[in-house]
């Protein structure tokens, strides 16, 4: 069945990040095995509480900062936590344009709101916010819903939103374990590579709709 409702993730697919460089960072001002802690993989308690909005940003920055060495300040913390977000994708920004009219268009992210604030600053400076945001029906961040992929429960809870059939709702993302949450809710899903263009693949699925 082809899709007629697409749900994009953000980092990775739209938005070109780079992990290793939050991990250099903070390796950098002295934490340790960062890696272990975060991932695209996987995460600790404390990030997932991060991105579904259950502490504040400055909790979580003076945790972080209390992993450092002493002498270590907040806005050093909160340099190095932004450290990965690297910039829109104009090429993605002119596929979902063309994407718009025959398809319905929704965006999943799991962010928090130090993220939220720096890239959608970004975007202000480099397309408008509104613009970007009114390319979607509906855009959705983990910390502002209270939930986060991989759940299935996110992708049902998304698709009831919305009135969609979840069987004609193709997932766009770059992590195997998002996917999975999103096959085992009923959906299409198609995996990407990390900041690399997918306009061929996406288009050969949706076929000349």
């Amino acid at each position: 069945m082809l899709p007629s409702n697409l749900l994009f993730d953000f980092g990775g697919v739209l938005y070109d990040i780079d992990y290793a460089a939050t991990e250099r960072a903070f390796l950098a001002l002295g934490i340790e095995q960062f890696e272990e802690k975060f991932s695209k993989q996987k995460q600790s308690q404390l990030f997932d509480l991060l991105e579904t909005g259950k502490i504040e940003s400055d909790e979580f920055l003076e945790r972080m900062q209390s992993l450092c060495p002493a002498g270590t300040n907040k806005e050093q913390v909160l340099n190095a936590w932004n450290a990965m977000l690297i910039g829109l994708s104009k090429e993605k920004v002119r596929l979902i344009e063309s994407l718009q009219g025959p398809y319905r268009l929704f965006l999943l992210s799991n962010t928090n709101r130090i993220h939220a604030e720096f890239f959608e600053a970004q975007i202000e400076r480099q397309l408008g916010l509104s613009k970007f945001k009114s390319l979607f029906e509906k855009v959705y961040y983990s910390h502002e819903i209270g939930q986060r992929k991989p759940h299935p429960s996110v992708f049902e809870w998304v698709v009831e939103q919305n009135g969609l059939k979840a069987e004609e709702t193709l997932f766009i993302d770059d992590s195997p374990q998002h996917l999975e949450g999103a096959k085992q809710a009923g959906l299409q899903v198609l995996q990407v590579q990390t900041n690399v263009p997918f306009e061929a693949e996406l288009r050969a699925l949706l076929g000349s709709r």
